[in-house]
């Protein structure tokens, strides 16, 4: 596997990889804690994913300019 190939896999791959551990560790702590850290691990874990999913969501979309 070449530098560039794997570049291009962190590079597309990355961001999903990330929210898919955060999401699954934030529903295994939410699942297994009683309260304190692990409700805050839980929140945390859960809400960058939502907070990254509104952000993405209300971004002005970026016009091309050729025509469809």
């Amino acid at each position: 596997m070449t530098t560039k190939h794997r570049h291009s896999f962190w590079h597309l791959w990355g961001g999903p990889l990330v929210m898919g551990v955060l999401t699954a560790v934030g529903l295994v702590s939410a699942l297994f804690s009683d309260g304190g850290l692990g409700d805050a691990v839980a929140w945390v874990a859960l809400g960058v994913p939502v907070g990254v999913c509104i952000w993405y969501g209300w971004r002005p979309r970026q016009s091309s300019s050729q025509p469809h």
